[in-house]
């Protein structure tokens, strides 16, 4: 029997028990251990009903093998059974008990049982606070932790104070935070790793990122999941150059990030389109090398799109030996976005054809690009499969995108109709994305019904009254602008101003609409002044309809030279050599003059000239743009 148990042969050891005529006490506890470590509930049953078979009266010791068993087996109902059985029970059978309920979120039993105790540890305490706290209900834990320190007896250790953090941490409640953290410089627990990690945790999803810094350089043994953490937290807070300073610093300390760690610095890049550091980060995780089906890699291809780089998205994206669904979408939306809607249709049907099941954001980017390519009746196909074919439920999302595709398209009746018939509320993004077809076909009634939505939704945005009021202002309707301007006015609703920006040997120039603030300013203006003569000589016509009427018409072109996209354009040219692609980001939707305006510039200048506004990429080259003037 010691041989086979010292060899692991646990099944061959059970059968061998009833050969056995009186087992000894050794002999049943290295069974029901063995039982333990391979997770064998069968096995361990079998040697339980052996011992009342063959008369053995188990002690103390030998019952709360069998607790421990059945609860890491996962059956707390034969636990359970055991612990009612017990003539005698120790702290170890109570805490046991407790810590299965805890870990399971069987909090009521736990708690049951933690009340009936004659006497607690700090286990006791800990397993049923770290409970509270794993299955979200971090104020109970706290609750308990106050209670504990008022308990005479208890002293608290560094699982129980990193529990009592991670629950001050998720509510969130700097203010007990710090108290704990006063607590922990008392008792002398403020040096310990595990409390450093909890205390730096703490600081900064209490959005103390200053503090969660300071803890985590005092930090002496930082490892890959502490620097992981606190890089994370400056991309959280958007303090984008300090997590990226702090990754670089990662990088030097001489422990190799993970990929958790490569995530989130290239969700990040791909958040600020940071295409640049995406490129370093990529060049570094191939010198280490990387594992091509880590999510890391997914997020590489997920940077790339959303930087405009889709061939490189694609490249890392071939090198996957089993893409998974993040990257399948990533690529999907990315082609989309970037104006190559048939290249995003026929990636998802090879994703179908690969067995990977779409999800819900999937069908997202699907939809995007029949709106972006104008397949309407395609869409609609695709819409009804999400739920026919799928077997998956509508979001809010896939209405949104469906409204969109048939608003742009002047089908209103039938969105009307699947806004009628929708399961749940329309949301901000239906209503606008209704509102935004409304533009393109003056469809007045309908625009009025959607904006009176989007007011009662977000009544502080101020896209609605300005769309709202172009709707009008096309139509001639110039005391319904005056109306709206006026609504904006008593609101206290204010135009977020546009603003763009271009990077360039590594720095970044950001333009506001009217902007002279920049160092080459008066260089930018007089480039502009040059390029709209040659604009005009090539039939470029100032498109004043959105700009407001009572100025003059002059003054209305100017109003339009001096957008903050055809300043960053104008800077970006005039900054690089000739042929030089040139890539601007912009916070807003690009309006329509400064979108025929850049066709006119790219075929003057001979430049590809990418522009990211707050819907998509428009890829301008030779006077064209991807987009096909349908965005």
């Amino acid at each position: 029997m010691d041989i086979l148990c010292e060899q692991k042969r646990l099944r061959e050891a059970v059968v061998l028990l009833d050969q056995i005529d009186r087992p000894s006490a050794s002999v049943y506890s290295n069974l029901i251990q063995l039982c333990l470590q391979h997770r064998a509930l069968e096995e361990g049953k079998k040697v339980h009903a052996h011992t009342k078979a063959s008369g053995f009266v188990p002690g103390v010791f030998i019952y709360n093998r069998f607790l421990d068993m059945y609860v890491k087996c996962g059956s707390l109902v034969d636990a359970q059974k055991v612990f009612n059985e017990m003539g005698e029970r120790d702290l170890c059978s109570w805490n046991t008990m407790i810590s299965g309920y805890a870990k399971v979120g069987k909090l009521e039993e736990a708690r049951r049982l933690f009340e009936e105790m004659a006497e607690r540890d700090n286990f006791s305490w800990t397993a049923m606070i770290s409970g509270y706290v794993r299955h979200e209900q971090p104020k109970e834990a706290l609750e308990l932790y106050r209670r504990m320190l008022r308990h005479e007896n208890s002293k608290s250790n560094k699982f129980t104070v990193s529990s009592a953090l991670a629950a001050s941490a998720a509510i969130p409640a700097l203010r007990t935070g710090k108290e704990i953290h006063g607590y922990l410089m008392r008792i002398g627990l403020d040096s310990d790793e595990v409390v450093w990690s909890a205390l730096s945790d703490m600081y900064g999803k209490c959005g103390s990122i200053q503090e969660a810094r300071c803890i985590f350089d005092k930090m002496v043994d930082r490892d890959v999941v502490s620097w992981t953490a606190m890089i994370d937290r400056y991309f959280a807070d958007g303090r984008r150059e300090e997590g990226f300073t702090l990754f670089s610093e990662f990088v030097k300390s001489g422990i190799r990030p993970n990929e958790f760690t490569f995530a989130g610095v290239l969700n990040a890049c791909a958040d600020h389109a940071a295409e640049d550091l995406g490129k370093q980060v990529h060049g570094y995780m191939t010198r280490i090398g990387f594992d091509p089906i880590s999510f890391a890699t997914s997020a590489l291809v997920h940077m790339y799109s959303k930087c405009g780089n889709i061939e490189n998205a694609k490249r890392v994206f071939k090198g996957m030996p089993q893409p998974d669904v993040v990257s399948w979408t990533s690529l999907i939306v990315g082609y989309a976005q970037n104006g190559k809607p048939n290249e995003a249709l026929k990636f998802f049907e090879l994703l179908l054809k690969s067995g990977t099941q779409p999800d819900h954001i999937t069908f997202v980017g699907v939809l995007s690009a029949c709106t972006h390519a104008g397949l309407v009746d395609k869409g609609i196909e695709y819409f009804y499969s999400i739920k026919e074919k799928h077997g998956m439920t509508h979001t809010a999302d896939h209405y949104a995108c469906i409204i969109d595709l048939l608003a742009r398209a002047g089908r209103f009746g039938e969105a009307e109709d699947i806004i009628d018939k929708m399961h749940m509320k329309p949301d901000r993004f239906l209503w606008a994305s209704l509102l935004g077809g409304c533009r393109i076909h003056g469809n007045l009634e309908l625009a009025k019904r959607a904006a009176e939505a989007l007011f009662e939704i977000e009544p502080e945005n101020p896209a609605t009254y300005i769309t709202l009021a172009n709707i009008y202002a096309t139509a001639g309707m110039w005391s319904e602008v005056t109306k709206v301007r006026k609504a904006m006015d008593d609101n206290g609703v204010v135009k977020k101003p546009g603003l763009s920006w271009i990077e360039i040997k590594r720095e970044v120039h950001v333009f506001l609409v009217g902007d002279k603030s920049h160092p080459k300013s008066e260089e930018i203006h007089k480039f502009l002044g040059k390029l709209s003569m040659k604009m005009k000589e090539e039939g470029y016509i100032p498109d004043t309809n959105f700009v407001l009427h009572d100025v003059e018409e002059e003054q209305k072109e100017q109003n339009l030279s001096y957008h903050s996209e055809k300043l960053a354009v104008a800077f970006g040219i005039i900054s690089t050599p000739p042929g030089t692609t040139i890539k601007v980001f912009k916070n807003l939707r690009t309006c329509v003059d400064c979108h025929t305006a850049i066709k006119f510039i790219s075929k003057i200048v001979e430049r590809k000239i990418i522009v990211r506004d707050s819907n998509r990429f428009h890829s301008f080259e030779d006077g064209r743009c991807s987009c096909g003037d349908y965005w």
